[in-house]
């Protein structure tokens, strides 16, 4: 299946290359010579596919309301005298419904090739401004198959819509506190577009591991992997708990 829209590349490969090298020099417990060594990497143009579905969901729900109140209670202090408090209680009763929830646009890589978090956390993109597939826009990048079907790809996207649907239905039980005891989800009208989005990809060695960091040609934002430094994260430890007993010494001090 031809993809039927894509968003062409908007930062270059100088861009990207900036933003990748800042994105090294700011990870503080990176090893020294990490930017060094990662310098001399190249930037690797992807067109990666995903897919994108609209689904109008209907979800019948069973749960539980909870609103609070308050009660004084007494109780007897270590000094043997008598106290009252004022203690938090909650009263449950149950609560069913059905809620009714929009989606339009969400987004699933269809490529097992990347880290699938880290391709989530290049998003937003924005897809309002995808245009048609034009095989022109593929030029000087590699351009991916899905791998993931469009039926695997609507699981992973019904797996996104969850949290709304339970927000939703949160807001529909009320009160102060609300238990989801099941949910039962419905979609209907369900619409996929198959798309393109451009990527730069930069793979490094060190000490015998390749590490990946992604830049999105589209915002410039950076993710990927990279190595800790264990000696920096021992010695910010130990600087901690210096500050840490230098407080309590003042402290002891002081009395």
């Amino acid at each position: 299946m031809l993809p039927e829209s894509l968003l062409p590349q908007k930062v270059t490969r100088d861009e990207a290359k900036a933003g990748f090298q800042r994105w090294l020099r700011s990870r503080w417990f990176a090893p020294n010579d990490l930017a060094r060594r990662a310098k001399t990497a190249g930037l690797d143009g992807v067109m990666l596919p995903h897919w994108t579905y609209d689904s109008n969901t209907s979800t019948s729900y069973v749960g539980l309301r909870g609103d609070y109140y308050y009660v004084t209670v007494s109780y007897t202090d270590s000094k043997g005298n008598s106290r009252t408090r004022t203690e938090r209680r909650t009263r449950w009763r149950p609560a069913s419904g059905t809620v009714f929830v929009a989606f339009d646009d969400v987004l699933v890589c269809a490529s097992r090739s990347l880290p699938a978090k880290l391709v989530q956390e290049l998003e937003p993109w924005d897809l309002a401004a995808l245009q048609p597939f034009d095989p022109a826009y593929l030029a000087g990048h590699v351009t991916e198959r899905y791998s993931i079907d469009l039926a695997a790809g609507f699981d992973l996207a019904a797996d996104r819509m969850r949290p709304r649907i339970r927000s939703a239905i949160e807001r529909d039980i009320g009160g102060d506190v609300q238990q989801i005891l099941s949910m039962d989800v419905t979609h209907r009208n369900v619409k996929f577009k198959h798309l393109l989005l451009p990527l730069w990809i930069s793979s490094f060695r060190y000490r015998e591991r390749v590490f990946r960091v992604m830049v999105n040609a589209r915002t410039g934002e950076v993710q990927g992997e990279r190595p800790w430094s264990w000696v920096k994260i021992l010695l910010f430890a130990l600087f901690i708990c210096a500050l840490i007993g230098g407080g309590i010494w003042l402290y002891q001090r002081a009395k």
